[in-house]
């Protein structure tokens, strides 16, 4: 028997066959299988019946039984039930689900991707944060979201290219630049000379020490040298982003995150891109001059008011650099561009894909693609912690990972929708409880693991296991969580929620838990045990590569 790893490809490729037969001049429709809510309905529906009606003017009923003859023979499939005005019910065969041990022992770290990517290229930028100062618990969050991600596409087919683009020019910049001179010349926040923008956490005079003591740092492809003059503000302003864009990098490289690509703001100005936007644009005659301003009719492309692109001072608003940053993307292949962001960033939406679409640069209407996150408050004795010694006004990333450890951190930031409020309460991160999801899951794979120890033998040997004895309701349980995997991994990738990873492996974890407290696994009955083992061997594989898209480990002991 043909081993099938993933029911619902499968079953989609036997309709759209019947289909073919049965209505060709419909055989574009979308196939759309479902889990049914009631286990009474069969594992699986279909509601291509229902779809048809009305271009083939016949009855559901009707067509649900002729699509049913066409349907290729399938040694997945059990039996097949029409139900209601003409729902297709798919019952799975016993042998097929209990198979799926099979699939997942053959394909190791390989078993759950999809090739829903079909090798296509998407580039994703996240983090994207301001070098100005550590990263933060926010920054911690889009890292986590914005690598999950990424390691899901990967699963799902995509080609992905990991971005990083540092907003190095600009106010905040300017005020990055003075505080660290002051510093240097003795000046600190508490002086009343100290600006209100000013920044006054500790980490300023780390930056302002290395620049008098001439230090050489090191930032990506970057060698930057400290001249130690007070009074080259360039100088310090060069000097000071590259000391905490590699601070940043320190963080994330902790963090378990790498990029591919550091794109620089300053370089959009320094190569012309910016300008040549901006002629653009105005080529275009999307733009007006009001008020001793250049503004684009943004209005034109679905914005609720036009947006200004050049102030009466000379300099440009933010959007328009990001608009060069973007065609940039859009130059160098990436047809598909998500964006990971804080919610703050949901303003910039609209002007940014205004800006793409004025250009008329072949760029298609709504990209690039964004997620965004909420805000994170971080809870130590039930009370919220807001600030870090280091950072001075906020909780940053590195206290995180110091306190609970990369592991907890990284599943907490990314294990719900990033559009939903996050607490993260360090207390539980740190316990070792049934209540903590991260000790629970990787709990799971340390008793697996444990058992298999105990017992000894060659893996390889669980691959010819009679799987057909697995046949309890905790193994039924546990096989129908397997199976579900590549479909966990094919939402997550569509609806672009690593988070429902996390979900998955929280429910895989608890029907292990119920299925090792109710049963024994190394029994007198080798065949009996040999079963049971591969059964809790593929579990762990699972626990595994879904840990694994998290970027969390997955213990053999704890």
């Amino acid at each position: 028997m043909s081993v099938v790893s993933n029911f619902k490809s499968h079953l989609s490729k036997l309709f759209a066959q019947a289909l073919r037969e049965v209505a060709p001049d419909a055989a574009e429709t979308e196939i759309l299988i479902e889990r049914p809510k009631l286990a009474a309905h069969g594992d699986y529906a279909c509601n291509l019946a229902m779809q048809l009606a009305k271009p083939l003017r016949k009855p559901p009923r009707d067509i649900a039984k002729a699509l049913i003859a066409a349907l290729p023979e399938s040694n997945v499939v059990g039996k097949l039930e029409i139900a209601g005005a003409g729902f297709i019910n798919v019952f799975i065969t016993t042998a097929a689900k209990q198979g799926v041990v099979r699939s997942v022992l053959q394909a190791g770290a390989g078993y759950g991707h999809v090739h829903v990517g079909a090798g296509r290229k998407v580039g994703v930028e996240f983090v994207s944060a301001n070098p100005t100062g550590p990263l933060h618990v926010g920054h911690g969050r889009g890292a986590a979201v914005g690598d999950c991600l990424c390691n899901v596409l990967h699963a799902a087919g995509w080609v992905v290219t990991r971005e990083f683009y540092y907003n190095d020019a600009g106010v905040q910049i300017d005020n990055l630049t003075l505080s660290v001179q002051l510093r240097c010349k003795g000046i600190t926040p508490e002086d009343p000379s100290w600006p209100e923008a000013g920044y006054r956490g500790d980490y300023i005079a780390d930056v302002a020490q290395a620049y008098l003591a001439q230090e050489t740092v090191e930032a990506d492809d970057q060698h930057v040298h400290a001249c130690g003059d007070v009074n080259d503000t360039e100088a310090i302003r060069h000097f000071a982003v590259a000391y905490l864009r590699r601070e940043q990098d320190l963080d994330l490289r902790a963090f378990g995150v790498n990029f591919d690509v550091f794109s620089l703001e300053s370089a959009l100005y320094t190569d012309g891109k910016v300008k040549e936007v901006v002629d653009r644009l105005i080529a275009s005659g999307h733009t007006y001059e009001q008020d001793d301003a250049l503004w684009l009719r943004t209005t034109a492309f679905g914005d609720d008011k036009d947006r200004v692109m050049r102030k009466s001072d000379g300099t440009y608003t933010y959007f328009v650099p990001d608009v060069a940053y973007h065609l940039d993307k859009w130059r160098r292949g990436f047809t598909r561009v998500i964006n990971e962001q804080g919610a703050d960033h949901h303003s910039t939406i609209t002007r940014v894909r205004a800006g793409l679409q004025a250009l008329d640069a072949g760029i298609p209407q709504g990209w690039p693609d964004y997620v965004l996150h909420q805000m994170v408050a971080v809870l130590r004795n039930g009370q919220e912690v807001k600030i870090s010694k280091r950072a001075g006004s906020y909780v940053t990333l590195r206290d995180l990972i110091d306190e609970v450890g990369c592991d907890a951190t990284r599943y907490f930031l990314a294990a719900r929708h990033p559009d939903s409020q996050l607490v993260f309460d360090i207390d539980l991160a740190k316990s070792k409880s049934n209540d903590n999801p991260v000790y629970y899951i990787q709990y799971a794979h340390a008793r697996i693991s444990a058992v298999l120890a105990q017992w000894g033998g060659d893996r390889l040997a669980l691959l010819h296991a009679d799987v057909s004895l697995l046949d309890s309701e905790y193994e039924t349980a546990l096989l129908q969580q397997l199976i579900d995997y590549p479909q966990v991994i094919e939402n997550a990738a569509t609806e672009l929620a690593p988070h429902l990873v996390a979900f998955y492996l929280k429910d895989l974890a608890a029907d292990f838990h119920s299925y090792y407290n109710a049963s024994r696994f190394l029994v007198e009955d080798e065949a009996v045990k040999l079963a049971r083992l591969a059964l809790i061997c593929a579990a762990a594989q699972v626990m595994h590569n879904g840990l694994a898209l998290l970027g969390v480990s997955a213990p053999d002991k704890m």
